[in-house]
C-alpha cells in the first residue's frame, strides 16, 4: 500500500480555454472577426455543448503562422 502512495502521476497541464471575446481582445480585432476566424477553421476550436472555446496554444500558433516579414530588396 505504501508504494502506491509514492507513485507520481503525470497530469497534463490544462490552461484556461479562451472565449471569443478574449480571442478578439488578444488579437485586437472585432468580436465578429474573431468568431469568423474560429468558424472557418483558421483558429482551431473546442466545442463544449453550444459554447466554442480556443486553446491558448492554438491562438499562439495562428499568430506565428501569420507573421509576415519584410524581405530586404
Amino acid at each position: 500500500m505504501e508504494t502506491m502512495l509514492n507513485h507520481h502521476f503525470d497530469t497534463p497541464k490544462i490552461e484556461k480555454l479562451l472565449k471569443g471575446n478574449e480571442v478578439a481582445r488578444l488579437l485586437n480585432v472585432s468580436r465578429s472577426f474573431a468568431y469568423l476566424l474560429m468558424q472557418t477553421g483558421h483558429i482551431p476550436t473546442v466545442r463544449l455543448g453550444r459554447s466554442i472555446r480556443v486553446r491558448p496554444q492554438d491562438l499562439v500558433e495562428y499568430i506565428e503562422k501569420n507573421i509576415h516579414r519584410q524581405m530586404d530588396q
